[in-house]
């Protein structure tokens, strides 16, 4: 007989006149890829609509943008003052609701960082001018914005503004507003005692900071009726010396109390670099590490209360709900990575739950190339295909060379398709060269991943073939339809003097024995791999310098883990030589810096990490032995785990 694990988490929830059907709410996410009006496209409908077919409660559609002139901060935001829009609109409401889930429009307004509307040659207003804030956030990503005061007649438009986009939203199909009243923008910059120093009754004191946002929240329910539900995203705390902090948040939360159905407890200020990752955790941060902040509240206030940040775990977000820390549990990340994690949660599989490992490979990728895409969820980007995808008409015999990340899923796709598949690996073992990282706790999630990818192909039909290496002579004796390459790449070894010395490992050999490192630690390389382990090792105790030849340490393409790297490696103190050329190890290690000097860094141990060797020649033996053959992930070109997922699911479904 069938029990929920998670009764509180599938329990319903009434937000003003409309059943919730569960805790499980989706986070906006702001979609970029729209049509040169700034609508969504069938893309962007397929991407939030995957979400709602995978379970949660409501699926919000991020940065709705309310006054197009003048509340711009970026390009690619959906306008909720344009008639034209409303196709479109109706559409992606439309795409969401059918699977059972409340659509939800963001109302957005960037405030004194509206710095599109004046590249579009509109007037850029905030509380106060830009000058009169105190600090430099108010410049941290906005320097030549000119910025002037709203006027009372301002404030007065914008409220209306906000309330008609709400208005218009209901007309579109969406069944709650959600006004984005954190994070820096508009709205929080009128709540901020540090910018919101105004002199007349929509400023300075508390009573008047909390009148811009109360008077947007009133005026929506008037325009939209009692029954229509109303969310109010906060930063409970900025997150930095120049913002609030938690005592002025529970006092937001507290005037807010009454006024709108959900309180979204988030955190942070989107123009302070390190609170980016208070914001969006990244991987250094515990699971659910701002729930407090939702805790807090609670204990205050009537209004139920959402928390947001760092969930993966259904064990976590029902234990979170049950004990009253929040009524809500809100995933933005998590559903990217695993969109059916409400269901598969709901029915009792959570152990099939694909965790978001918080690498930031989506945010980052989306503010490159204004795409969303997953390390490992490579359907993110590719919804309508893969939404239309059928089985392949001629069944084939494929046979997939090594059993690592892209191994792995080619071996799961092409089985999927209805396709025969024998998966050799050579070890005994899958998961390839990323089981050397199962004892870092940051990786704990990319662990997760491995065995859950793992449990999958010994669970689909896969002939597997462990301890077993796709030979040649194996490979003519199978006599395949198709051969997918997927052998991965070794570890570079370094031309230096020295490195052949008895204290001289490989990254991948201390990732496996932490014992190989002294209490002095010098690592050659300042990419991800060389970067994360200095940081893993710091955290055991050891003394650790990165000697990187660049003039900055490689984020691998992905800025957005490259920052949280970066506080990381400023936290534990790790020093830095950049632009530096090693030389020689002996005792220690000679590195020629910048400036053309030697210097000595003393080590107990070095370790290199300066990139990998793709298995070319390998995978070259096996070219010819099947009238189809495919070479993908690290034996191609060594990159990250995206490409090697995107790859193996893109060309193994293809066949």
């Amino acid at each position: 007989m069938y029990e929920c694990k998670y009764p509180h988490l599938f329990s319903p929830i009434r937000l003003g006149n409309t059943l919730f059907r569960n805790r499980i709410f989706g986070a906006p996410t702001g979609y970029q890829e729209l049509t040169s009006e700034e609508f969504p496209t069938a893309e962007a409908v397929a991407y939030y609509a995957r979400k709602a077919r995978g379970g949660c409660a409501s699926v919000a559609v991020g940065e709705c943008i309310v006054d197009s002139k003048h509340g711009k901060g970026g390009q690619n935001h959906i306008p909720l003052d344009d008639p034209e829009s409303a196709g479109a609109l109706t559409a992606l409401a439309e795409g969401i609701s059918r699977y059972g889930a409340v659509a939800v429009a963001e109302l957005q307004h960037a405030g004194m960082y509206a710095e599109q509307s004046q590249k579009l040659g509109y007037t850029v207003y905030g509380p106060v001018t830009a000058e009169s804030v105190r600090g430099d956030i108010a410049h941290a990503g906005g320097a030549g914005t000119r910025v002037l005061a709203m006027t009372e007649e301002v404030i007065e438009e914008t409220i209306e503004a906000y309330a008609s986009a709400a208005l218009f939203a209901r007309r579109c199909g969406f069944g709650m507003a959600l006004i984005h009243g954190g994070h820096g923008w508009l709205m929080s910059q009128f709540l901020s005692p540090h910018v919101n120093t105004r002199g007349d009754r929509w400023g300075g004191s508390f009573e008047n900071r909390m009148r811009f946002p109360l008077a947007v929240a009133d005026r929506i329910r008037e325009k939209c009726g009692r029954g229509f539900p109303i969310e109010f995203r906060m930063s409970v705390t900025e997150a930095n010396p120049n913002g609030y902090g938690l005592d002025e948040g529970v006092k937001i939360a507290m005037a807010l109390d009454g006024h709108v159905d959900l309180i979204h407890a988030s955190a942070g200020h989107h123009e302070v670099r390190d609170a980016f990752v208070v914001t969006h955790p990244s991987m250094f941060l515990p699971d659910g590490c701002n729930a407090y902040l939702a805790a807090e509240i609670k204990k205050r206030v009537k209004t139920p209360v959402a928390t947001v940040g760092a969930f993966t775990e259904p064990e976590l977000m029902e234990e979170t709900v049950a004990s009253g820390r929040a009524d809500i549990v809100e995933l933005a990340r998590e559903l990217i990575a695993d969109p059916d994690m409400p269901a598969k949660a709901r029915a009792g599989r959570g152990d099939d739950v694909v965790r978001c490992m918080r690498c930031f490979t989506c945010f980052s990728n989306l503010l490159s190339n204004r795409q969303f895409c997953c390390a490992v969820n490579p359907e993110i980007g590719v919804e309508l295909q893969a939404e239309r995808a059928a089985p392949s008409s001629v069944r084939k015999t494929i046979l997939v060379a090594g059993g690592g990340v892209a191994g792995m899923q080619a071996a799961l796709t092409a089985s999927g398709r209805g396709h025969d598949v024998i998966l050799c690996e050579k070890s005994e073992r899958l998961g390839g060269a990323l089981r050397c990282e199962r004892d870092v706790p940051f990786k704990e999630k990319l662990s997760k991943y491995l065995d859950l990818q793992e449990y999958k192909v010994t669970s689909a039909g896969i002939d597997l073939r462990l301890g077993v290496e796709a030979t040649p002579e194996l490979v003519r004796d199978i006599s395949p339809d198709v051969v997918i390459a997927a052998l991965g790449a070794r570890p570079i070894k370094p031309d230096i003097e020295g490195v052949d010395g008895s204290h001289v490992y490989g990254a991948e050999d201390v990732y496996l024995n932490t014992s190989l490192a002294g209490e002095r630690v010098v690592i050659l390389g300042g990419g991800l791999v060389g970067t994360e382990l200095a940081i893993f090792l710091a955290g055991l105790g050891r003394s650790v310098t990165i000697i990187e030849l660049m003039p900055e340490l490689s984020d691998g393409g992905n800025q957005l883990h490259g920052l949280a790297l970066g506080v990381k490696l400023r936290e534990l103190g790790i020093k830095l030589a950049l632009g530096a050329r090693a030389l020689k190890i002996d005792g220690g290690v000679t590195a020629r810096e910048p400036d053309g000097a030697h210097a000595v860094f003393a080590a107990d141990t070095v370790i290199y990490a300066v990139g990998q060797r793709p298995l070319w020649d390998e995978a070259d033996a096996l070219r010819f032995l099947a009238p189809e053959f495919y070479q993908i992930g690290d034996c191609l070109a060594p990159k990250n785990i995206r490409e090697a997922t995107r790859a193996a699911y893109s060309i193994a479904g293809m066949i």
